[in-house]
């Protein structure tokens, strides 16, 4: 029987990757705000990379460890002990490791199980799908009020994903606020009941696995929306016709087709 709760392993590091039934789960573990340094953004975005080169693994899905916190951030300790070089670099790494995320072709869930602030909604809205825990914590966008900006991509995505006045508006009042806000604001796809909340997880993830999804659809599906929306219209289309082609190559296409046709269920594979 498939199991239904998110999978555990022995600390790994930073970051935890552990990989089964089609998913992949990459764990921020720097309880209990799982804030991130250079450090962990390397293992994030090595871990990123290991889920993208496995054939097996079909959706990703990013936790914090513990249950008080998904991430609140970068580390503030770390900082304000570096050189304004250093910061730039660690930004512009960061910058990069989302942006790797954002265009695997793998649907990606944030898996928002605690506070979710600053950097930490920065990661979050890399993913392709954010699912919160009821009353879990707070989200929000405050790094005006360390006199800064959202500097890991903050500003582009949320104004990409609200609208731009709104975003503005978030973002210089600084505030956090509740995850059924958030789901109102089109931030947050679902809310949880905090009781069975990682069943509900992995219930809604395994439904764009194989044999339930063509995986590889949902994949490049999600490939022509986060990379054809900045491009454009004409130079969109020119990209959904070649992820089309690879789609009309695969065996799901040829598997899809055959079951409607044949008026029965399609058994997808992931190829």
């Amino acid at each position: 029987m498939a199991t239904t709760t998110a999978p555990t392993s022995a600390a790994q590091g930073l970051i935890n990757y552990t990989a089964g039934e089609g998913i992949g789960w990459i764990e921020m573990n720097d309880p209990p705000a799982n804030t991130y340094t250079y450090e962990m953004m390397q293992e994030l975005d090595s871990a990123i990379l290991r889920a993208r080169m496995d054939g097996a693994v079909h959706v990703i899905i990013l936790r914090g460890a513990g249950d008080k916190f998904f991430s609140a951030g970068a580390n503030i300790k770390m900082l304000s002990s570096v050189t304004p070089e250093f910061k730039y670099y660690f930004c512009l790494h960061a910058n990069e490791t989302l942006n790797r995320l954002e265009h695997t072709p793998k649907l990606t869930i944030a898996a928002l199980n605690g506070h979710t602030v600053g950097g930490g909604l920065e990661i979050a809205m890399a993913c392709d799908l954010r699912l919160a825990k009821e009353n879990a914590g707070k989200i929000g966008l405050p790094e005006v009020n360390l006199g800064v900006l959202p500097g890991t991509g903050g500003t582009q995505r949320l104004a990409r994903i609200v609208g731009k006045a709104r975003a503005i508006e978030m973002m210089v009042k600084g505030e956090t606020f509740s995850f059924d806000k958030a789901k109102e604001l089109g931030l947050v796809n679902e809310v949880f009941p905090a009781d069975d909340y990682w069943e509900q997880i992995m219930l809604y993830a395994k439904q764009f696995t194989p044999p339930h999804k063509a995986s590889k659809a949902v994949g490049l599906i999600k490939r022509a929306v986060q990379s054809g929306a900045e491009v454009p219209f004409e130079s969109g289309l020119t990209l959904e016709r070649e992820l089309q082609q690879q789609l009309f190559q695969s065996d799901d296409a040829k598997e899809g087709i055959a079951a409607y046709v044949e008026k029965r269920v399609a058994e997808f594979k992931g190829r």
